[in-house]
């Protein structure tokens, strides 16, 4: 709980697991208790429920992430989508359901600071009924001052902005996995047919605005290979060098219903062991994402650790999830699953609190597993909607491998000598 890191030196290294010299032995003795990695157990527990009590403070005066998908319809045919059996009607939100929505949002997250996020499904579809349903969504955002943030396929981006600039836009979240072929085989229109140069152009208008674009890429054995021409590519049409351009890396897995093909997935692990050997041996990669290793690189990018993660799921803190149906659900993982819902905002305001706090009250004291984990504050336990989907408790683990993915990050970012806090 001292926030300290530091690396040993293989003599250090020895001195602690070889039997060294008793003189040795005391030095490092004095050193680990002035840097905090010896206490007595009292004087650790204080500290540990007082950083707990401060983060679930931090949590509660969090800002709200409120994704709305406005349709569960799209009009790519993704290789890897999670929503292929989800059962929809294809419409959109009608603007009675908008309504509703943002009034529950005014009642019950009043108060709280908060933005909206449209999600999907495809939010920036071109039937009237979503050009519709988008603008009063737009509006309806704008008239709050609420922030806006968009997660979209990229395809009817260019032709979209006009309308989702009339809100303050926080960012625009656009999915590339690849190079023309390579992304056109992964995420073609439904019915076929290319979709890169249409969202390249998208990410360049977003861009050209001096809007933000958060570029998602979504990896797994069939595209990885391809990560540093996408960097190339990004390079050279500026966008790594706008100060407007962030990017992801989402690692495709099983979730629902999804992943006929599982051969083709990374455990968490063997993906970062991929990344490892690709940015070496293709710095270029890091230019256009460098890659967590959970705390590593904001050890190497701060000096120190972050602040300990006693949960990493925010569904029902700060993410809540709403749709076109007018259910509520704690987050992106479980939207849409009508069996996930934990109420409704349409026709008529019900919220199953039992259920909510169930997901309020996870954490990495609530889960068995985690508790006596001697990682869980890299960790945090999590996400819920996986370890439901794995164990079948919403308080079971969903575990990270976080000593291995240290080494890994050391290895790319803290070789260049010892970094100490």
């Amino acid at each position: 709980m001292a926030g300290s890191s530091d690396l040993l030196s293989a003599a250090e290294a020895a001195a602690l697991t070889t039997g060294a010299r008793a003189v040795e032995q005391d030095t490092l003795r004095q050193t680990f208790a002035e840097r905090g990695y010896l206490s007595d157990e009292a004087s650790e527990q204080r500290r540990y429920r007082a950083a707990y009590l401060a983060a679930m403070q931090t949590r509660d005066e969090d800002e709200v992430q409120l994704f709305f998908a406005p349709t569960y319809a799209c009009n790519f045919d993704c290789a890897y989508c999670y929503q292929t059996e989800y059962a929809h009607d294809g419409g959109y939100a009608r603007t009675e359901v908008i309504a509703a929505f943002y009034a529950y949002v005014e009642q019950s997250f009043a108060g709280r600071k908060k933005y909206v996020t449209l999600f999907g499904g495809e939010p920036l579809l071109t039937s009237a009924s979503a050009q519709a349903g988008l603008a009063a969504l737009v509006d309806g955002a704008a008239a709050r001052h609420l922030d806006l943030a968009v997660v979209t396929n990229g395809y009817n981006l260019c032709e979209a902005l006009p309308v989702l600039t009339r809100a303050h836009l926080r960012e625009i979240q656009v999915t590339i996995d690849g190079l023309a072929a390579l992304h056109d085989a992964r995420r073609p229109l439904k019915g076929g047919g290319s979709t890169f140069a249409r969202v390249v152009a998208g990410v360049d208008e977003t861009l050209a605005r001096n809007l933000a674009v958060n570029l998602r890429v979504v990896v797994d054995r069939d595209n990885l290979a391809g990560l540093p021409e996408l960097a190339r590519f990004a390079i050279a049409r500026g966008w790594t060098t706008s100060p407007h351009f962030k990017t992801q890396l989402g690692r495709n897995y099983e979730l629902h219903t999804c992943q006929a093909q599982a051969s083709r997935l990374y455990s968490r692990l063997e993906l970062h062991e991929a990344l490892l050997d690709l940015a070496r041996a293709h710095p270029e990669v890091l230019e256009l994402h460098r890659p967590a290793f959970s705390v590593t690189r904001y050890l190497a990018e701060h000096g120190k650790l972050p602040a300990p993660l006693f949960d990493s799921c925010p569904g029902c803190k700060s993410e809540w999830a709403f749709d076109a149906s007018g259910r509520i659900y704690a987050c992106t993982a479980t939207v849409g699953k009508a069996d996930e819902s934990l109420g409704t905002f349409f026709p008529a305001v019900r919220l199953q609190e039992e259920k909510v706090a169930k997901w309020q009250d996870r954490d990495v004291l609530a889960i068995a597993e985690c508790k006596n984990c001697p990682v869980q504050l890299a960790c945090g336990g999590g996400c819920a909607a996986v370890a439901k989907h794995k164990t079948g408790r919403l308080h079971g683990p969903d575990c990270r491998p976080i000593r291995e993915l240290l080494g890994l990050g050391a290895a790319l970012y803290l070789d260049q000598g010892v970094h100490r806090e």
